[in-house]
């Protein structure tokens, strides 16, 4: 009479490994458990690779735009000066950045002037955008001030401009050449406003990682801005930074406070938030759509053990008649099953691991095999291909791995553990 077993006893994990190393005749039993394995590892190591890839490209793109813009912008509504004239500058900037600063959590207020104009050197001509702003101001911002890649001395921004590489790449220009800014709003003359055209000495170059910022900025200082851009008195806007970025929006009824009756707030959240919400959906759908291959590669497991059920039926029979419970028979058919899929994750981590260490070299390999010109960063906006490795990332990975191998291994173990021994040994 079978008795009852201690589970997942030593000769059950015996029999299974005994299994799952398949002679030669039982080949198409092999053949299927290593066509499990593969499929496993390459989906789990697909899997990890496409998160961290997303959560890399995520966490660059934030870090770009926080590194090297506003957390917060204050504007003033439009109003109606003396002279009849619509506006929306800032009169008060200095007062109305002092009672900012003052906002609890808000680490920086600068007022800013900003205009685009028309860049011009050597023979080449581009569309920039000016941002005028304190040398202390400018300092504090971490992708301009602290850029992995600059060129020349911050220190003498009050006799020039600096400007972004791609404006440098574009316009052909160096540190120390002379960059001319034609604006369309200059001087008034009894005959209309003409064009405004003043060089400037480059003294600094930066690289802040985004295409679009390196491509189309220029610093100028705040005072010499305002006497380009006939802004004498007054600022445009009131640049903020934050400790925590990422709780801006709690904060926008103190700066509103803080700003006045004509305050308007502009998050970077709100610039950005479109793009960060279609990032979201595309993890999802990514998740969704590799969920969706682990689940086939895990299908490959019962195909592997129905087979394996199948030639094993007599030795299945012998073991029933000798003692062996459905529950032991059920266990080694599932220790069966879920070693390929432990295993099989196991190797996937490893590769999808690997991957995201060594991003940069598996891409200028690929880059190289095809010949140059795969990451383009006019259309991505960054650089390189990044790839953040985030430990939820990893557990979520092998939960889905793990989980889906458990469940499609109980059914065919379960077809296996209610065999009828007589059947099985009737023709032998």
């Amino acid at each position: 009479m079978a008795t009852q077993t201690r589970p997942f006893a030593p000769f059950e994990w015996m029999i299974a490994w005994r299994y799952l190393r398949a002679r030669r005749a039982e080949g198409g039993v092999s053949v299927m458990t290593w066509i499990s394995l593969i499929g496993i590892t390459l989906a789990v190591f697909a899997l990890i690779a496409t998160l961290s890839v997303r959560s890399g490209f995520r966490a660059e793109f934030v870090d770009t735009i926080l590194g090297a813009n506003a957390h917060a912008t204050l504007y003033a509504s439009v109003h109606v000066t003396e002279t009849g004239q619509t506006t929306r500058a800032i009169d008060d900037y200095e007062e109305m950045a002092a009672r900012l600063g003052a906002v609890d959590g808000v680490t920086r207020a600068a007022p800013q002037i900003r205009g685009q104009v028309m860049a011009s050197h050597d023979g080449q001509n581009a569309g920039v955008e000016v941002f005028g702003l304190a040398l202390s101001d400018l300092e504090t911002i971490p992708r301009v001030a602290g850029a992995e890649e600059a060129r020349g001395a911050l220190d003498r921004y009050e006799e020039g401009v600096a400007i972004g590489s791609g404006v440098a790449r574009e316009l052909n220009l160096d540190v120390g050449d002379r960059l001319q800014l034609i604006s369309p709003e200059g001087v008034q003359t009894a005959f209309g406003t003409s064009p405004r055209v003043n060089a400037y000495e480059v003294v600094y170059i930066f690289t802040a990682g985004r295409y679009d910022i390196d491509r189309t900025r220029v610093y100028m200082p705040f005072e010499e801005a305002q006497s380009y851009f006939n802004r004498e008195g007054v600022a445009d806007e009131i640049e903020l930074m934050v400790v925590d970025p990422e709780r801006i929006d709690a904060l926008i009824p103190d700066l509103l406070r803080a700003g006045g009756e004509r305050a308007l707030v502009w998050t970077w959240r709100d610039s950005a938030g479109g793009f960060l919400r279609a990032l979201d959906v595309e993890d999802n759908v990514m998740f969704v759509i590799l969920s969706i291959l682990v689940l086939i590669a895990a299908m490959n497991i019962i195909s592997g053990l129905i087979m394996l059920v199948k030639n094993k039926g007599r030795d299945i029979g012998i073991l029933r008649t000798m003692g062996l419970t459905e529950g032991s028979v059920l266990r080694v058919f599932f220790i069966c099953g879920a070693s390929v899929g432990v295993i099989g994750t196991a190797f996937g981590v490893i590769l999808g691991v690997l991957f995201a260490i060594y991003i940069d070299e598996v891409f200028s390999v690929v880059n190289y095999l095809a010949g140059g010109g795969v990451w383009d960063p006019s259309i991505r906006g960054i650089y390189a291909l990044p790839a953040e490795l985030r430990l939820y990332d990893v557990l979520r990975a092998v939960g889905l791995s793990l989980g889906l191998s458990f469940i499609v291994t109980i059914f065919p173990a379960r077809r296996a553990a209610r065999m009828n021994p007589v059947e099985a040994l009737r023709y032998e």
